[in-house]
């Protein structure tokens, strides 16, 4: 591994459980290392941020039951979204792309992926949301932009056709 990290630029990927961000990595399979396969020009490694589970305050129990379900979801949820990225690799003949979820912020992991591996450039899917969502969650697109000290690429997946269709 530590062979590589030095001859190659790395790309980060970050990824969740959304369609887009799937998008964004198929897309940037496409683009960046299915044209130079077996030898790509980048190294790769793929993203996840898996959300901490809310702490327990010690309530009563029954509460402390309900956050490990949680806590159980939420690994859930990054285990399929890491098994989902590298069957998109496989079926892109990525071999030896390096998966990771890292617990905590999105925007806060992604920056730190960044510094962790000097990477060259950092792909995050849009997700499209609406002003008021976006307001609520921020968007991790517009923040790592701003903070990551990469080149930052926002993939935007292209609307469908029948998506506009009920405006008419």
């Amino acid at each position: 591994m530590a062979a590589t990290t030095n001859s190659k630029p790395v790309m980060i990927v970050g990824v969740d459980d959304s369609e887009q961000s799937f998008f964004a990595l198929e897309w940037t399979l496409d683009q960046f290392f299915v044209p130079s396969a077996p030898n790509p020009l980048f190294e790769l490694i793929i993203v996840n941020s898996k959300p901490t589970p809310p702490s327990s305050i010690g309530f009563a129990v029954p509460g402390v039951e309900v956050l490990s379900h949680v806590a159980v979801d939420l690994k859930n949820i990054a285990t399929r979204v890491i098994d989902r990225a590298r069957e998109i690799c496989i079926s892109k003949s990525v071999n030896d792309a390096t998966l990771e979820v890292v617990e905590g912020d999105a925007r806060n992991i992604l920056c730190d992926a960044v510094e962790r591996y000097h990477a060259t450039i950092l792909v995050v899917g849009s997700h499209g949301y609406g002003a008021i969502k976006r307001a609520v969650l921020g968007s991790v697109s517009d923040y790592v932009a701003h903070h990551a000290r990469c080149t930052v690429m926002v993939v935007k997946k292209p609307k469908a056709k029948h998506e506009d269709a009920n405006h008419h």
